[in-house]
């Protein structure tokens, strides 16, 4: 798939719903690319970094699954929608780097390890809120993101989707391939370890944890959409 520059549509592509605009994709039109890139980078960015321990291997999963995808337009046949389809792109793609800096890993069963070691990982926020809520706010996603971070990339990968991306547990089964049983009890399982932690404090708020948008947001849409013109 080569991408020419294209004007900006005089309409806004915001409300457009998501089959035309692979439609429009598929006829490279670059705004509807950088519109399903702008769309899908939360959810695939957070899909990624359940599996990923880093936030740049996380990102550069979700380029990895956007190049594969715009560049094999024609293998998408329509029978799920587009996102679910770069879903399970993004799920491989990660994967495979997971593999390739661990390759002992078993990724089919639960690991009960001890996470101590894990890195702390802080996202900042976008940077509009009054200095008191954001500074709440940031407390708040810090707190939230670490213990996260710390879980067992099995039991985060599920805990993302289903808290934070809303899919109930048979849209994660079949997302992921898994056992309802096995999506359940991975779910119980990182609501526990959680709990211990930050029982007194989770008061929700779960959408701020892994952003991706703002600044980032548009620089992997231009960093896919440059990959796609050469």
């Amino acid at each position: 798939m080569t991408l020419a520059p294209r004007p900006s549509p005089a309409y806004s592509l915001r409300e457009v719903e998501e089959a035309t605009l692979v439609m429009a994709a598929r006829a490279q039109d670059e705004a509807a690319v950088r519109e399903l890139v702008r769309r899908l980078n939360p959810r695939l960015f957070r899909v990624a970094r359940g599996i990923l321990d880093t936030n740049a291997e996380a990102e550069d999963a979700v380029q990895d699954a956007y190049l594969a995808a715009f560049t094999r337009l024609d293998q998408f046949r329509g029978e799920s929608r587009f996102s679910t389809w770069l879903i399970r792109i993004t799920i491989n793609a990660a994967r495979m780097r997971a593999r390739a800096a661990r390759p002992q890993e078993e990724y089919d069963t639960v690991l009960e390890r001890d996470a101590t070691d894990s890195a702390v990982v802080v996202f900042p926020g976008n940077g509009f809120e009054g200095s008191e809520e954001a500074l709440g706010r940031s407390q708040v996603s810090t707190l939230l993101e670490a213990a996260v971070a710390d879980l067992p990339t099995e039991l985060r990968l599920v805990f993302l989707l289903h808290e934070v991306e809303g899919l109930g547990l048979l849209a994660v089964a079949r997302t992921l391939l898994l056992n309802p049983i096995t999506v359940r009890t991975r779910l119980y399982r990182a609501r526990k370890r959680l709990r211990t932690e930050l029982e007194a404090r989770l008061m929700g708020g779960f959408e701020s944890i892994f952003p991706f948008d703002g600044a980032r947001c548009t620089r992997m849409a231009d960093r896919v959409i440059a990959n796609l013109r050469c």
